[in-house]
């Protein structure tokens, strides 16, 4: 690769910040002579690999930085499989500075964001895929994430690239083959055969691009939009979910007028709650900006707490909101609200619908059953039985367009095409199925990615 890649780099592995110890990277060809030459203690050159030795580090004028524990890691034996050495010192953000100060004076350079990750995919650490898993695992808040980016980063999804595309190279072999042999009217591919597997690599594939609605959830979270008329106690029902009064409760309608956003973690999946303005006509015009703003947000969710109140709403207001909800097509939980104050006739004929949730938000009153809907929802049962789960947008694209060159060359085996119009639909495939796991890349792609990652990783 370029010579950048050939540089010692540093960086803080560690949060940035006064702590009780801070974590100091290396790594390079020459990192552990660059660190021996500073460090009092053990000859480093000499110790072996994953071994922790205590000692100082001092500036050219003999002055004590800070003492250290020098952690080794001898190539290939290392996160990058490069010579690693990660420093332990005090986390002083002043000593941290000193120290980094010191070794850029010994011709080491800053590393740049994600550079440590990049390096190890350079070096056949793990694949791309096992890379951006990497991220994915840093930033894992719930344990729905967590799961997902450890099955990543271990390599079960790469895997299942991997074959799909070893069974798909085959067949372009062939196909590549008749085309040396053009002019005797060989056929090597059977094309039954080449029908069959490229049906059985679209169920997978068509699984996998399926899966990116739930995999999105688990890594972002689900957008959910608290809708409703004015004083139907939107405000009330987020402040009971959250357990906190994170939004003004007020008995003069229209006081909620723009967005209050937090979220909550319930069985391993973030929701991110939306209280908007109450759905009505109104004369005030600074509402009626809350008002636009909240069918726009409820277009956006990806899920529709519907709350009604049972106390003050008519059956027919109430049947109007569902069509309404109805014709966005968003998958939406009906409430009502302020149970212990209902009308009896709107009570009765609410509870013939199943689905329909009762509560009352000020005393927090059905809220575990809300809780469980909401989680029911989602559906995280297939990602618990162990399925292959998508979250990252650029191999969700990957696949479409995989499965877009698949359906391509079962259209062109129906229709008869010529073997070089097969290949190229095939060669396709097979460049983007090689995309998701590095095998064919480019260094614009490379800089996309690893310049997500913070830096030290």
């Amino acid at each position: 690769m370029l010579d950048q890649y050939k540089d010692t780099i540093i960086a803080l592995s560690t949060a940035p910040g006064v702590g009780a110890i801070a974590v100091i990277r290396l790594s390079g060809d020459d990192a552990i002579k660059i660190v021996n030459n500073v460090f009092k203690g053990k000859n480093l050159l000499s110790e072996k690999s994953h071994t922790a030795h205590f000692g100082t580090i001092r500036n050219d004028d003999n002055e004590i930085i800070d003492e250290v524990v020098a952690t080794l890691f001898v190539a290939p034996n290392s996160f990058t499989k490069e010579n690693v050495v990660e420093i332990s010192c005090h986390g002083s953000p002043y000593i941290v500075q000193r120290l980094i100060k010191l070794f850029l004076t010994k011709g080491v350079r800053l590393a740049k964001a994600g550079e440590f990750t990049q390096r190890a995919f350079l070096n056949g650490q793990f694949d791309l895929a096992q890379a951006e898993a990497v991220a994915d695992l840093i930033n894992a808040d719930t344990e729905a994430s967590h799961k997902a980016a450890m099955n990543q980063m271990r390599g079960g999804f790469s895997e299942q690239i991997k074959n799909l595309r070893a069974e798909l190279i085959h067949f372009a072999s062939m196909i590549e083959l008749e085309l040396d042999f053009g002019e005797e009217d060989v056929e090597f591919a059977d094309r039954d055969d080449l029908k069959k597997l490229v049906n059985q690599l679209l169920s997978v594939i068509t699984a996998l691009v399926s899966s990116f609605d739930l995999g999105n959830v688990i890594k972002n979270g689900v957008p959910t939009v608290i809708a409703g008329k004015p004083n139907a106690g939107k405000s009330t029902l987020l402040n009971a979910l959250l357990n906190e009064e994170k939004a003004i409760v007020s008995d003069i309608a229209g006081t909620t007028r723009d967005f209050i956003e937090d979220e909550i973690n319930l069985e391993g999946v973030v929701f991110r709650f939306i209280d908007t303005a109450g759905l009505r006509d109104t004369e005030d015009k600074v509402e009626a900006i809350g008002v636009s703003r909240t069918k726009e947000k409820m277009k956006q969710a990806s899920l529709i707490i519907y709350m009604f109140d049972l106390k003050n709403d008519t059956l027919t207001e109430v049947n109007r909101d569902i069509n309404m909800l109805e014709n966005l097509g968003i998958p939406f939980i009906k409430v009502g609200n302020k149970v212990d104050e209902a009308q009896k006739d709107l009570y009765a004929e609410m509870q013939k619908d199943e689905k329909t949730l009762f509560i009352s938000a000020i005393n927090k009153d059905g809220l575990e059953a809300l809780k469980t809907k909401l989680v029911e929802t989602v559906n995280l049962e297939n990602f618990k039985t162990g399925d292959t789960v998508v979250t990252n947008i650029r191999h969700y694209d990957n696949l479409v367009q995989t499965q877009n060159s698949l359906n391509a060359v079962l259209r062109g085996l129906d229709d008869n095409i010529t073997g070089d119009f097969l290949a190229l639909d095939i060669r396709h495939a097979l460049r983007f199925l090689g995309e998701i796991t590095g095998e064919i890349t480019t260094d614009d792609l490379l800089a996309n990615i690893f310049s997500k990652f913070c830096i030290g990783k």
